[in-house]
């Protein structure tokens, strides 16, 4: 953890107080601005100094071919990157002709901070110049969720000591130069300029760049225009040639007078719209924005984000940092989903290139029950975008020799971009996943439409992957061999738990959606005979259970495989992939991420409660957690099972990943499924929210250190508010008809208006599992941030 603080604690904000140049990657990212559809990392405005500049597009990416030793039939050939496109962000400024730069003169004070009400990055600058001219800048960015193809600046100067000469000048930069982040040189051949200029054009205060992709051949423009307050004597110039756009304000301003710059930049992109159709239609959205102007745009952020937190508030007395994390939280997982509108949602969002800007499993098993409950527009638009890759997921699991559909490990446009198969190929879980996600869309909504013209065949062209997969044994036991599982440190195992349970509600929720639309299931080609066959492995599906140590097993054998030299492992040889051979991984009990315990939370109605705690106990004592979605899940069950003390000290892992740079890459982009995953650890781990069977259920925890929590979801219609305090909660309807529910097993009705109130009482925990020596989570401290 960092020695130092760098953010302060407030309920609503996230405020740096000083600027930190050694970790200005971290503060990137966490200040980095979306809607789903553009994202820009929190780069300074001038643009330099920089940890990773970045500016990206949901689902634009350049293709480039993937390493191999040695091929292998059904390997994928290419991969996908995401790229920095062209970056409008930039305005530079110079006093008395010395650039404003952060690195050189007197940096008197700077302070940036993310307000998360408003949506918007302010930043405030008091700066000496090497010539001794002191000027303040104030500037305010968003990317707007009502308008979504616009990114809005206002940049304000003044100068501090008399009148001062002032140059500003806003670009807009293609193939901007950045740190090389690939060590594959045909990786960095590819994306050293991966932008091929095609058309540039300027008229009055606007200028457009349009580009292409070399190899993906995906063509975008990029567009700003500008409304200016100053001295009517000020110079203004406009050029544009291939890859710079620059607009230049020269003029003098005195004491009491100031600069105000406002800059809309508009994007566009498609694979299949000519060059004409993409730079009009980046034109008709600048249009559109300065018709709104500054106050209108800034105004349009406010009512979405009102509306969003009334339905989505998580509130936690007790914990300062906490109540700022999980708003934080909330906040990143809106943006990677808001209008992302049938493009992936990558594990980094857009706040950076790691990964590759690939989307996994993360998204359906973290990310979309979020939004299913807060802002399930966004989750209905995620499952048409793997609706919609469905082609290449049937494509791939032929070449597999499978029926159905195989979605990728890890892509962006659809394809498997995963060089390594027994972790990529082999974790079929993932189309489960995109099943469970589909089943409780439509539980939690409603939305018979959604499940009729888009659920539906996910469900069935999954269920079809299982059914061929797997196979009867001789005594009628369904099982699904050869497969790996969320922990990626057991590969190719048979019957793994998590997978066949998630494999069975995908089976069921199929014939379940197939009977209540025969007409539309006919059309995909079903019939009773194909019902019945998804019926029987559902029923007769293997789950392997050690008799002799009264466990679950993870996979078939597992519990028999020799146990980890954990004693033996020093902390700095973790994470173990990268210190210890895969092959030496596979054949020990070793866990990198929960696998079992996630089919604890994610099929807990397929456990009794004593199992559930004897196998969290016995899963605790291997799982090192060398993976960020570890903690979260681990918070959840330990809730589950009435270790709340435990559940509260994984719940503020989960929740400070990027706000403490806990795993120390925070710059590569935040992590998406563990801030989704803290929401889920304080409504399904505290609250005890679960919906298995389309029934909202809840049995309430609450760790001694905390005073109350308070979470608002949506839920057909209704927004329901949930207060927990020592004792006692409280289910209140605040919009909407009534509600039924169940707490604790009871059956009650919520009415507005009318709020129930019931007691609680946490299951006897037994003793505090035990976990690795040196990988349990660190002792939670309200207010001992860093």
């Amino acid at each position: 953890m960092n020695e130092q603080p760098q953010f302060a604690v407030e309920p609503w904000r996230v405020t740096e107080e000083h600027l930190q140049l050694d970790r200005i990657a971290q503060s990137e990212s966490v200040f980095a601005l979306s809607n789903g559809h553009i994202g820009i990392r929190g780069n300074l405005d001038e643009g330099e100094p920089f940890g990773m500049p970045g500016t990206y597009l949901g689902g634009f990416y350049e293709t480039r071919p993937l390493p191999y030793a040695e091929a292998g039939y059904g390997y994928p050939e290419d991969g996908q990157t995401v790229v920095n496109v062209t970056n409008g962000k930039p305005i530079r400024l110079l006093v008395d002709d010395e650039p404003f730069d952060v690195r050189y003169g007197t940096l008197l004070s700077h302070t940036r901070s993310l307000d998360l009400r408003a949506g918007t990055l302010e930043r405030v600058v008091q700066w000496r110049s090497p010539a001794g001219r002191e000027i303040e800048v104030r500037s305010t960015r968003l990317v707007s969720f009502v308008q979504r193809a616009i990114v809005a600046i206002r940049y304000e100067v003044r100068p501090m000591d008399g009148e001062t000469r002032i140059v500003v000048q806003s670009e807009l930069v293609a193939n901007e130069p950045g740190p090389m982040l690939s060590k594959d040189p045909r990786a960095a051949a590819a994306l050293a300029a991966p932008l091929v200029a095609e058309q540039h054009e300027d008229h009055e205060r606007r200028a457009v760049l349009v580009h292409r992709t070399q190899a993906s051949g995906i063509r975008m423009a990029a567009g700003m225009d500008h409304v200016l307050e100053c001295s009517e004597d000020a110079v203004v110039e406009l050029e544009s040639r291939d890859d710079l756009a620059r607009l230049t304000v020269a003029t003098e301003i005195g004491n009491g007078e100031g600069l105000v710059l406002t800059k809309l930049v508009g994007y566009g992109w498609s694979r299949r719209r000519s060059l004409p159709a993409v730079r009009d239609q980046v034109d008709a959205a600048l249009s559109s924005a300065m018709r709104t102007g500054w106050d209108g745009i800034v105004a349009e952020q406010r009512e979405y984000l009102d509306d969003f937190w009334a339905g989505a508030d998580v509130e936690i007395d007790g914990d300062t940092e906490l109540q700022q994390a999980i708003r934080f939280a909330l906040f990143h997982t809106l943006q990677c989903g808001a209008r992302a509108e049938r493009r992936a949602i990558a594990a980094k969002g857009l706040t950076g290139s790691g990964y590759d800007g690939h989307a996994f499993w993360d998204t359906e098993t973290f990310v979309l029950p979020v939004l299913t409950y807060t802002a399930p527009d966004a989750a209905a638009d995620a499952l048409r975008w793997r609706q919609s890759t469905l082609p290449l997921a049937r494509e791939r699991a032929e070449q597999l020799g499978l029926a159905g559909a195989a979605f990728p490990w890890r892509t962006i446009r659809g394809q498997e971009c995963s060089a390594y198969w027994p972790a990529g190929t082999a974790a079929f879980h993932v189309s489960a996943d995109v099943a469970d996600a589909v089943i409780r869309y439509v539980e939690v909504t409603g939305d018979t439409e959604f499940e009729r013209e888009t659920g539906l065949e996910l469900l069935i062209e999954t269920a079809r992957l299982w059914r061929s997969l797997g196979h009867h044994d001789i005594d009628g036991v369904f099982h699904i061999d050869g497969v790996t599982g969320p922990d990626e440190y057991t590969a190719i195992a048979d019957d793994n738990v998590y997978t066949n349970l998630m494999a069975q509600r995908n089976l069921d929720g199929a014939v379940e959606a197939a009977a209540r639309h025969p007409r539309a299931a006919a059309e995909f080609g079903v019939d009773e005979e194909e019902i019945a066959a998804w019926r029987d492995a559902a029923a007769a599906m293997h789950v392997p259970y050690d008799e002799r140590l009264k466990v679950h097993q993870q996979s078939n054998g597992f519990t028999g495989h020799a146990e980890w030299d954990f004693a033996g492992t020093p902390p700095e040889r973790y994470p173990l992939l990268l210190h210890f051979p895969y092959f030496d991984l596979y054949r020990k009990q070793v866990v990198k991420q929960p696998d079992l315990v996630l089919a604890l939370y994610k099929r807990g109605d397929a456990f009794s409660a004593e199992q559930k705690a004897r196998d969290f106990a016995y899963y605790e004592r291997v799982t090192v957690r060398d993976s960020s979605l570890s903690a979260c899940v681990n918070a959840i069950v330990a809730a589950d099972v009435g270790q709340l003390d435990l559940a509260y000290d994984y719940f503020g892992e989960a929740a400070l990943m990027d706000l403490d740079d806990l795993e120390h890459n925070t710059g590569d982009g935040v992590h998406i499924a563990s801030l989704a995953g803290s929401w889920l650890a304080a409504v399904a781990g505290f609250g005890g929210l679960r919906d298995h069977g389309g029934e909202l259920s809840f049995s309430p925890r609450l760790p001694r250190a905390l005073a109350r929590i308070a979470f608002r979801i949506r839920f057909r219609d209704r927004r329901l508010c949930v207060t927990i305090t020592h004792g006692e909660v409280v289910y209140d309807v605040l919009e909407g008809a009534p509600l039924q529910l169940r707490h604790d097993g009871e059956t009650l009705t919520v009415t507005h208006g009318a709020p129930q109130r019931r007691r609680w009482k946490a299951p006897d925990a037994g003793p505090r599992p035990e976990q690795p020596p040196g990988r349990a989570p660190t002792p939670r401290r309200p207010g001992a941030r860093g």
